[in-house]
């Protein structure tokens, strides 16, 4: 399968109407691998998540297309993605 967005920091892939990102150089194994869930409105999810207990990681980045992500972490110190991704189509899921 051909990779729907390809970058440095992003190989993109569309599987069931969902989106898989993979970094392309990241580690396997605790903190090494986030799972990024979906947002419409990240500014105000993060903003939530740190109100509610969770730290910054990485703050909201325009990683380009339109594709904003970021990282928190959870009082137990998990990594948790969030994205913003416009292209995201939930009517394609199967």
């Amino acid at each position: 399968m051909e990779p729907y967005f390809d970058q440095t920091f992003c190989v993109g892939f569309s599987v069931g109407g969902f989106d898989l990102g993979l970094h392309p150089e990241g580690e396997p194994g605790p903190g090494g691998v986030s799972a990024y869930w979906g947002t419409n409105d990240i500014a105000s999810e993060v903003a939530q998540c740190i109100a509610i207990g969770a730290a910054c990681i990485e703050s909201v980045n325009d990683v380009g297309d339109g594709i904003m992500v970021a990282t928190i972490a959870d009082p137990f110190g998990n990594s948790i993605g969030l994205i913003q991704n416009p292209h995201f189509d939930v009517n394609a899921v199967t």
